[in-house]
């Protein structure tokens, strides 16, 4: 299978630079994975597609203003760093550039309150650096730190938390998880009320989301591990939810990849964390999720292979294909897809 066959045309001018003034005011298009038939609706009509008794599953990460712009301590070039995963002990796994200027024991200062010391070298531009500073990091973060903008988003973001879900939780993203920025509190209380089950796990979003397919053949592309956590709460609801013959409905490519990472390692969900580099592509069969709500993704990228798992490569393309045609949204501000 190679990488070319999830390659599509997208009108530059159809990538979403900023997000909606609404959350869910976006458009959904409505793919039925069985038949390949499209539906075009708006956002809200999601509620329509939800059961009783299903279970929506949301990844409740939160992203940190992770793109810090500093200068080399000892000759002041400027340098750009992504924080993309804590190591543990201010140990920080980032991306940099220009990397070819950063060696070990190079320190970059940003500000008056933080320094990093590069202490590993990676290819691709990863480097690990230890961090040096008083007080309370993520503090410190909000005040120098920007919002993690993907490379095709050239517009600045006014407001922060439009990179935000609003049921965003717990620190160490380096990207929203962005299907779930079309949900507002109100229309997650809607669904609620008709009886449909939410449930929360942790994706933290690493250097997956932001490292193209260079390889040609799909099978040869090693994904980065991600850290993610399911409480026992949610492992019970889920495995009732299964029992009942209930619907799993995922939330994203990264609340899909938690819960089908639990059961290929335990044949149920079950409380645990840890780090998953599970690659979906097609020929997967899934375990976990009956349905999915999703944005549109980039051209022969991890996440289209993903959605062309679950409801076959031809539908994926032919869809997208539609899109363009209708003008929709795509990437991170864009619109959103339900496969059903």
């Amino acid at each position: 299978m190679k990488v070319e066959d999830f390659d599509f045309d997208l009108p530059k001018n159809l990538i979403a630079q900023t997000p909606l003034l609404k959350r869910d005011s976006s458009r959904l298009l409505v793919l039925d994975k069985k038949t390949g038939l499209v539906e075009h609706k708006q956002f809200t009509d999601v509620f329509d597609y939800l059961n009783k008794g299903d279970t929506l599953v949301l990844n409740d990460t939160k992203v940190i203003p992770a793109r810090l712009i500093g200068e080399k301590e000892d000759t002041g070039a400027v340098i750009e760093i992504l924080m993309l995963k804590d190591e543990g002990e201010d140990i920080w796994e980032c991306l940099c550039k220009p990397a070819k200027r950063i060696k070990i024991g190079t320190i970059v200062k940003f500000g008056n309150k933080l320094k990093a010391e590069c202490t590993y070298i990676g290819e691709e531009g990863i480097r690990k650096f230890k961090l040096i500073y008083e007080g309370i990091l993520y503090e410190i973060l909000d005040e120098l730190g920007e919002m993690p903008l993907p490379p095709y988003i050239h517009e600045k973001l006014t407001d922060k938390d439009r990179y935000q879900t609003v049921y965003a939780k717990n620190i160490g993203s380096s990207a929203a998880p962005t299907a779930g920025l079309h949900f507002t509190e109100e229309l997650l209380q809607k669904i609620k009320d008709k009886g449909v089950n939410i449930a929360c796990v942790t994706l933290h979003v690493g250097l997956g989301t932001f490292r193209p397919v260079s390889v040609d053949d799909v099978k040869d592309h090693k994904m980065h591990s991600e850290f993610y956590i399911m409480s026992e709460e949610v492992a019970n609801l889920l495995n009732e939810t299964k029992k009942k013959g209930n619907k799993i409905i995922s939330v994203g490519t990264t609340s899909t990849r938690v819960l089908e990472t639990v059961m290929n390692l335990y044949g149920k969900f079950k409380e645990c964390s840890g780090f998953t580099d599970i690659f979906i592509y097609p020929g997967y069969k899934f375990k976990a999720v009956d349905k999915l709500i999703t944005n549109f993704h980039l051209p022969k990228s991890t996440l289209v292979m993903l959605v062309s798992a679950l409801a076959g490569r031809e539908n994926i393309l032919n869809a997208y294909n539609e899109a363009i045609k209708e003008k929709y949204r795509f990437f991170s501000f864009g619109d959103a897809m339900f496969i059903k």
